[in-house]
């Protein structure tokens, strides 16, 4: 039985989790991806198999809501944001927590301003090697509330391992991501490592590896990408590719297959020996909230909603697939839902907050694709529902939708 974590029942929902009881009780294994529909009569909601809180987020929660129990009085600091969720990160706020860094980086208390006695947790991100000697040497205990995703430590250990046997680690995703930061520290502790954003930055770094580009061309193209030392001559003979873990699992697939490739045809049958299998590091949540995410586009609907953290990476992946085939709007909860003929839903491509209007189909019925980030509470989907809802007169009440499941539960 999968391991149940100790989530504050404010996260919970009485709607969301039904639907998921049942469809766990149904589909044990996993293996059905069509989506649960909520019938509200002149709306439906057509929710993602998979999505919400992943194994890493719950454990992160659990970790810091008990940090929060046993403060006894000392002062507690998160390094930066747990995880990509405002409502998650506002709730800590309001519990004491301080944060150190924003997610980008930038200090927002000074390290030298701690004391051995406080609390430090390490979100689920995890951190650079860096980090967490300077903490150590305030006297910090470090691994006492570290959250860092399993999911994370097992693509650092993998990283690790091949660079140990002389390959250069090659990180699909974003440079300055608090993970990709905590995987380039620990990768180039042993090996060279360069990071590539998506497919079309590896296509360059596969230029180079055929011998089409020059090393002048990678370190134009690649600046702040490289580890210190990098010789494009010499490190890109043999190399592994691991992934942030809330990349696209399919590009990371891509991009690895694309550098095999390249490597075969610069050393032809040796190619083999010069590229590291490391499929075996992509994470199962990413996976299952991206599959389940094209099955329900699958199923089609006038449009699709998508609830999570401006700046969280998986969410925004899900945003790309679906904008892809219909309206999509990236909200980060009910309060971005102004009104029947305006909602509030961040831009990936300008990165700002925009107003849409007439959002919402006259029509009726209407279907909506309902799914979320794997750092958003599923009350956040229930309150969704409930707004929309409540904009339809004679919409049926939550129970009535949720007949077909509770069949199943009783």
């Amino acid at each position: 039985m999968a391991r149940q974590f100790d989530v504050p029942t404010f996260y919970k929902s009485p709607v969301v989790s039904t639907v998921k009881e049942a469809r766990r009780i149904q589909d044990p294994r996993k293996k059905d991806l069509s989506p649960s529909i909520l019938d509200f009569g002149p709306v439906r909601f057509k929710l993602a198999r998979h999505f919400g809180f992943c194994y890493g987020v719950e454990n992160a929660i659990e970790i810091a809501y008990r940090a929060i129990d046993e403060t006894d009085g000392r002062r507690i600091f998160l390094l930066s944001e747990m995880i990509h969720n405002p409502h998650v990160n506002e709730d800590l706020i309001s519990r004491g927590i301080q944060f150190l860094r924003t997610t980008t980086g930038e200090q927002l208390i000074p390290f030298d301003e701690l004391r051995a006695d406080d609390i430090v947790i390490i979100p689920a991100f995890g951190t650079t090697l860096e980090t967490k000697a300077l903490l150590s040497n305030i006297g910090v205990n470090v691994e006492a509330y570290n959250t860092t995703c399993p999911f994370v430590e097992k693509v650092w250990t993998r990283s690790e391992k091949i660079g140990s046997q002389d390959y250069t680690v090659v990180v699909h995703g974003k440079r300055y991501h608090e993970e990709t930061r905590a995987t380039f520290s620990h990768a180039r502790s042993v090996a060279p490592v360069v990071v590539v954003r998506d497919l079309d930055e590896a296509h360059k770094l596969a230029a180079v590896i055929r011998g089409h580009e020059t090393a002048g061309y990678f370190y134009e193209q690649f600046v702040g990408r490289y580890s210190d030392g990098f010789d494009a001559a010499r490190d890109l003979e043999r190399l592994g590719v691991v992934n942030q873990t809330t990349m696209l699992a399919t590009e990371t697939a891509e991009i690895g297959a694309l550098l095999k490739r390249a490597l075969f045809e610069r050393y032809g049958n040796d190619g083999i020996s010069h590229f590291a299998d490391t499929s075996d590091t992509l994470c199962y949540a990413t996976n299952e909230n991206q599959d389940a995410t094209r099955a329900l586009i699958d199923h089609r609907a006038d449009l699709a909603i998508i609830i999570g953290g401006a700046n969280s990476s998986n969410t925004s992946h899900l945003v790309e697939l679906c904008e892809e085939h219909m309206p999509t709007f990236f909200i980060s909860g009910p309060e971005s839902l102004i009104s029947r003929a305006e909602i509030e839903h961040f831009d990936l491509h300008s990165y700002e907050r925009k107003r849409t209007s007439d959002w919402l189909p006259t029509r009726e019925p209407i279907d909506i694709l309902l799914t979320a980030g794997a750092s958003c509470p599923d009350v956040l989907l229930d309150q969704v529902m409930a707004q929309i809802c409540a904009w339809y007169p004679s919409a049926s009440e939550p129970d009535e939708a949720l007949i077909p499941f509770l069949k199943v539960t009783a």
